[in-house]
């Protein structure tokens, strides 16, 4: 089905773990010329984090889905879509004219574009032609982390695709470490590929939300081929793990009392600071002792580990302290027993625990 001005374009947000995909998405929601946008946020891991982290505003439709949507694209991705389409229907949400498409940071790009191009995956239901007939894919955009990404081309192929998809490269942490010539190696890489540098006073964020049609033309020969392969292979062919990707596995833990910022800070410390641990990623929402209703943002991205911050309030109004580790070859046992070591309450299970500040 060739795609029509009267279709909802969609924006595939990308890049790998860490790179500033959300931190770019936090922007683009406080820029007014893009507050008419719907959000699909994507999570890896049956237990979210990053959706409480996006300051989507009170009336901004979002639908999150956890697991990753490349490995259940056909299905995951498009109930999201038909979900805003609903909505938008019977107007129990606001209107919106754009959906940008967040993905994990594993996300391989190609099976989710095929379920959003004409010729893509196969539509299997009236849900899924709906979807066709509403939504068309405008661009995908990737985050590159300058600091990161030369790690992470050498391990893992899904931050290749994720630039060799990519209408749009935003190269992150500059201002830590100058860009050299990462934008020639990008566009070695995908020659069509426009960068733009997320620390440049002139970067214009409303100039990679412009409507169109996505095109792997001129992206490189392998695009073009790795979306033919992926067209054949449908969605369903396998039971998909929502806290397992390949040989990368998030793990949760979640805490229903308030922590120490220093024991915590010192945990962190040293879990990032071991050498070949095989982590990749820690995000959360931690309350911590000295105000608990005022929860801690704890990031680091391998070895880095980040300042915590503050948000006012816990989103929801239902404090839910939870820590996700994500990585490969990690010792759930060892990190767990480390983590009650820490508390003083020993961890076993996984268990989902909330409480309310004050």
């Amino acid at each position: 089905m060739p795609a029509t001005k009267d279709q909802i374009p969609v924006f595939l947000l990308t890049g790998f773990l860490g790179a500033g995909k959300t931190t770019l998405l936090n922007r683009m929601m406080q820029d007014p010329a893009l507050q008419d946008s719907a959000l699909v946020i994507n999570e890896f891991g049956l237990v979210p984090v990053d959706h409480d982290l996006v300051r989507k505003g009170d009336e901004r439709p979002m639908v999150t889905t956890t697991g990753c949507i490349c490995c259940t694209a056909g299905s995951d991705l498009r109930s999201s879509l038909d979900q805003l389409l609903q909505g938008r229907r019977d107007g129990s949400l606001p209107p919106f004219s754009r959906v940008i498409v967040e993905t994990t940071g594993l996300a391989d790009p190609a099976p989710i574009i095929n379920s959003l191009i004409p010729g893509g995956m196969t539509a299997v239901s009236l849900r899924d032609h709906a979807v066709a007939r509403a939504f068309r894919l405008s661009s995908v955009i990737t985050v590159v982390d300058v600091e990161g990404i030369e790690a992470a081309l050498a391990a893992h192929p899904e931050s290749l695709r994720q630039i060799a998809f990519a209408d749009h490269a935003v190269l992150t942490r500059t201002d830590l470490r100058p860009a050299g010539d990462w934008p020639d190696r990008l566009r070695a890489m995908n020659p069509a590929l426009r960068i733009h540098d997320a620390t440049d006073p002139g970067f214009d964020l409303a100039a990679l939300l412009t409507p169109g049609s996505y095109s792997a033309f001129g992206k490189g020969g392998d695009v073009a081929a790795w979306l033919a392969a992926e067209s054949e292979v449908e969605a369903c062919d396998h039971v998909h793990d929502p806290n397992r990707h390949g040989n990368i596995q998030a793990i949760p833990i979640t805490c229903d009392q308030p922590l120490e910022e220093d024991a915590l800070r010192r945990f962190l410390s040293v879990l990032t600071a071991q050498p070949g641990s095989g982590l990749l990623r820690i995000k959360g929402l931690v309350p911590l002792a000295d105000d608990p209703a005022a929860p801690a943002v704890v990031h680091a991205v391998q070895h880095r580990l980040y300042p915590f911050t503050r948000l006012d309030g816990w989103p929801g109004g239902i404090a839910e302290g939870r820590l996700i580790f994500i990585g490969s070859g990690l010792d759930e046992v060892a990190l767990r027993r480390q983590f009650g070591i820490m508390t003083g309450k020993p961890l076993s299970l996984p268990s989902f625990t909330a409480f309310r500040p004050g």
